[in-house]
């Protein structure tokens, strides 16, 4: 289960509140509100990233958005709990007795590896589907991480692109020198727009989903370890021990690990 992390949302809100002040402190923020260059940036980057990627890709983005900004609320040390009860019970009742836990357990990952454990499939044919569903969570994830890095090489692009037309619009009338630096400013809002939504908005979302991938990743390698250790009977006190490595060493020197009770 995952909860919702407040902590990214205020990041993103104080960056920009931040950056609105500093504007404030010595100038005008209204000077940099452009509805054109708002279209040019945001609109049209959105255009450019329709077309390179799969519409189905793009149809799970708010979904990605809301896994951006949650967390995990089980940590590795339940996992620790839950492989040293299972293996204790496994080692008394017989694998055959983990069925029961099944339904217990709320992690469907988990759940696949102890079932193929019941059921008796061969360890390495257990690994390789496990791993190959590893994989296939790191393509579907990789979409995700692709397509905000993308848009955010987009957006300055169509930034610079919108100041490129602001100052062909501005050169193509210079009739009135008074009004070549006031042309300059406005043409130069949609690059502040696209650097804006690069930095602050697009590249840390991208990055985030990233590394929230690479945490996945490594817990679902540690279920592995635990599954295929249930499996081959290894001393209960020596699955805790060898889990126990998937924590940061911060966390191994905290008060024991109660065990799960399993019935």
């Amino acid at each position: 289960m995952n909860k919702f992390n407040p902590v990214p949302v205020l990041a993103i809100f104080v960056a920009i509140i931040m950056i609105g002040i500093s504007i404030a402190i010595d100038g005008s923020i209204i000077i940099f509100v452009s509805l054109s260059s708002f279209i040019i940036t945001v609109v049209g980057s959105f255009c450019a990233l329709v077309t390179s990627f799969p519409t189905k890709a793009l149809l799970n983005v708010p979904k990605m958005l809301r896994k951006a900004f949650e967390e995990p609320t089980e940590s590795r040390r339940y996992l620790v709990q839950l492989f040293t009860s299972l293996s204790r019970k496994a080692r008394s009742e017989g694998l055959l007795a983990l069925e029961d836990e099944l339904t217990e357990i709320d992690d469907d990952f988990i759940v696949k590896g102890i079932q193929m454990v019941v059921d008796g499939i061969e360890p390495e044919s257990i690994r390789e589907i496990l791993e190959f569903e590893i994989y296939a969570i790191q393509k579907r994830h990789g979409y995700g991480h692709n397509i905000f890095a993308t848009w955010g090489e987009l957006a300055p692009a169509f930034g610079m692109l919108g100041t490129l037309i602001g100052l062909i619009l501005m050169l193509s009338d210079l009739s009135d020198a008074a009004n070549i630096g006031t042309g300059m400013a406005t043409a130069l809002i949609t690059t502040f727009y696209g650097s804006l939504m690069a930095n602050v908005i697009l590249i840390p979302i991208g990055n985030k989903l990233k590394s929230q991938t690479s945490e996945e990743i490594f817990t679902k390698e540690m279920v592995i370890e635990g599954v295929l250790s249930i499996q081959s009977g290894i001393n209960p006190r020596i699955i805790e021990d060898k889990l126990m490595t998937y924590l940061p060493p911060d966390e191994r020197i905290k008060e024991p690990i109660q065990e799960k009770k399993v019935s």
